[in-house]
């Protein structure tokens, strides 16, 4: 207790790896310590609104994460009393990602199962994973992540990876409930958890403001975020949703 310091052991994970690096032999089975929570609902087609709850590890200092994994955790849990009483066409699945922050280096590769794979995004990929393996991708109609949006000086980019019509729609609502301030047309690039559900076909949006000074920094710490900014996002998502699903129900030509 109180130490940096474990001890790792792997029972049939990948035990040649071990003679090459005993470090990475342990990330490897990291799937054993990586729990995605998911609330359900009845429908099998849904829309997921989906954030990252995990904070990164830094030894050399405590780190809070109050943006950067707090946010998004509190959103989808207010999100959760928002939608209750909502008459939803498609179940809304909120979806707590485990494992988004890198191990060790966001651009690590390391040996695995299938070839290579990155240092991040763990519990978003183990997800598409599974559904794919169940059968279960085509019901996934859309995913809405968000990711860091708790920022006293919230500006949310357009994410260039993003499908664009999602994107197009939340903009739009953005501007007709005057947010337009907050949500800018400006594009910018990132990869993140929304990644591995485009990869699979889903379409999929990043809602995220990067551009936040104690981004992975000991300063990322409650009084730095606003509730106001959470409030923006969540006023615009709910009024984008019958957009969203107006567009999913139209017949497939």
């Amino acid at each position: 207790l109180g130490s940096m310091k474990g001890l790792a052991i792997g029972c049939g994970m990948n035990p040649k790896f071990g003679d090459i690096d005993p470090y990475w032999m342990a990330a490897a089975g990291i799937d054993e310590a990586v729990r995605n929570v998911v609330a359900v609902g009845a429908r099998p087609d849904r829309i997921i609104l989906a954030g990252h709850y995990d904070t990164k590890l830094f030894r050399e200092f405590r780190f809070v994460g109050a943006n950067d994994g707090g946010s998004s955790a509190a959103f989808l849990i207010e999100m959760a009393r928002v939608l209750k009483a909502r008459q939803n066409p498609f179940t809304i699945e909120l979806v707590f990602l485990d494992g988004e922050e890198a191990v060790i280096d966001w651009y690590y590769q390391f040996p695995c199962a299938a070839g290579r794979c990155h240092d991040n995004t763990y519990g978003s990929r183990y997800y598409v994973q599974q559904a794919r393996t169940a059968g279960d991708l085509p019901a996934i109609k859309a995913m809405i992540l968000v990711d860091m949006i708790g920022d006293r000086d919230l500006v949310i980019k357009r994410e260039t990876n993003s499908t664009s019509w999602l994107t197009d729609t939340i903009w739009a609502t953005a501007k007709t409930l005057k947010l337009d301030s907050v949500f800018v047309p400006e594009p910018f690039t990132v990869e993140d958890d929304h990644m591995p559900f485009l990869a699979a076909g889903v379409h999929a949006v990043d809602l995220i403001d990067l551009d936040y000074p104690p981004w992975h920094t000991a300063d990322d710490t409650l009084d730095k975020v606003s509730a106001r900014s959470m409030e923006i996002v969540g006023k615009v998502l709910t009024a984008s949703l019958p957009a969203i699903e107006a567009r999913l129900s139209r017949p497939r030509r």
